[in-house]
């Protein structure tokens, strides 16, 4: 059972946040502007395309992965963007330190037989060591494809993006204040923690090229936009704000002790949803399925019909159950991006729907709500009513983000 009064101690949740997950994500919207004049300065502002490419493949893993994801949500069916997950792993090679080398670096990937000449490959990656990225690359340019590397400065990856002529782009790494705090030893020191900001540093030059390239019908200041709107999130979502007024706390508290079923209506609530669930894994440790509507309807519905899905107990009630651990729930967390239908009285930020809320909803979202009630589980439905699609995907981002971090850091020290 979660302490809920943990959320609103700072001082504790600043002492259990050990790699100062709190202070990244606060620092979002700085990335992005940084990430975003760094790569104008590499010369991405100066690039004059020819046209769109035939196919856009992103290859990374992680937040990287999930950017091109992002991107293939934004973009929609007008172009093709898709994300190329690592297909295999090898021992990795020790680096020239001695120091163990993170799984990741063992990582391969396969270009698809039907990549050439006139698609784009966008390698982007938050180490650069990886060498199955390499491998990937020179693959690539060997089938002349056109090649975007993201990598840090000076890293291998950076290096080979030389070689074989592509457009390389720096990774903005984050930069937090060294407070003294020792460093705590990973449980799994070849699988360690993603930067949860790294999201923005991976998204950033990819979306800037989109823009460049015809892939995407975004605003010229878009990503200034998503700068300013992440600083305001991170004001709103801050640990000094009582939980009440803390969006992000009151979610993290809703989910407690629960099993979240991340539904969503929509790619770009969708693409929330899924990153939700990646992090809700990395950060607080829980479980969660996510899925778009309609399809989990059918995709999830024995979980209504299962034991976790029943709304009373249905055991002897008059048993002590002191001794026992507090059961597990389904809880429905339903993601929606519905452009124009705010007014201005409702909050900055996405807003929690009420139940009775009479704006109209679509069949499968009402089926949604109707599959809920009849099993009694409770469903929250949260709604960014932003114009922008990628704001309102930032909007969501950001709040779930924050919610992960604070449901991790609660349960923690429970």
């Amino acid at each position: 059972m979660l302490d809920d009064t943990l959320l609103d101690d700072p001082a504790a949740l600043q002492r259990a946040d050990r790699d100062r997950a709190l202070l990244a994500l606060a620092g979002a919207g700085a990335r992005v502007r940084t990430a975003l004049r760094q790569a104008d300065a590499a010369g991405l502002d100066r690039l004059r395309p020819d046209g769109r490419p035939r196919a856009v493949l992103v290859a990374g893993h992680g937040s990287a992965l999930t950017a091109g994801e992002i991107l293939a949500a934004l973009a929609g069916s007008a172009s093709l963007v898709t994300p190329l997950p690592p297909t295999e792993a090898a021992a990795p090679r020790t680096d020239r330190t001695g120091a163990p080398p993170a799984f990741t670096a063992g990582l391969g990937w396969q270009l698809p037989g039907w990549a050439g000449p006139l698609d784009l490959l966008v390698i982007s990656s938050a180490d650069g060591g990886e060498q199955g990225l390499i491998s990937l690359a020179e693959q690539a340019y060997a089938r002349g494809c056109a090649l975007v590397v993201t990598a840090p400065a000076g890293s291998p990856l950076a290096e080979a993006a030389l070689q074989v002529r592509a457009l390389p782009l720096p990774y903005t790494a984050s930069v937090l204040p060294d407070e003294g705090m020792p460093a705590v030893p990973a449980a799994e020191p070849d699988l360690p923690a993603e930067d949860p900001a790294a999201l923005w540093s991976h998204l950033t030059p990819m979306l800037a090229l989109a823009q460049k390239l015809g892939l995407t019908q975004l605003p010229y200041d878009a990503l200034s936009s998503v700068a300013d709107l992440l600083d305001a999130a991170a004001v709103r979502c801050r640990p000094d704000a009582a939980a009440y007024t803390n969006p992000a706390k009151g979610l993290a508290a809703r989910l407690a002790g629960t099993v979240p079923l991340l539904w969503a209506e929509g790619p770009i609530a969708g693409a929330a949803a899924a990153r939700f669930a990646a992090q809700l894994a990395d950060r607080a440790g829980r479980p969660a399925l996510a899925g778009p509507l309609p399809q989990v309807l059918t995709a999830h519905r024995g979980m209504f019909t299962g034991q976790l899905g029943a709304g009373a107990d249905p055991d002897d009630f008059f048993r002590d159950r002191v001794e026992e651990p507090d059961p597990l729930h389904l809880q429905v967390l339903l993601l929606r991006h519905v452009p124009g239908t705010g007014s201005p009285e409702e909050p900055e930020g996405p807003a929690e729907v009420p139940e009775d809320d009479v704006r109209p909803r679509s069949f499968g979202v009402s089926r949604a709500h109707r599959l809920a009630a009849a099993h009694d589980v409770r469903l929250t439905e949260y709604a960014s009513t932003l114009a922008d699609p990628l704001l309102a995907l930032a909007d969501l981002i950001a709040l779930t983000d924050f919610a992960a971090v604070y449901l991790g850091l609660a349960a923690a020290q429970s």
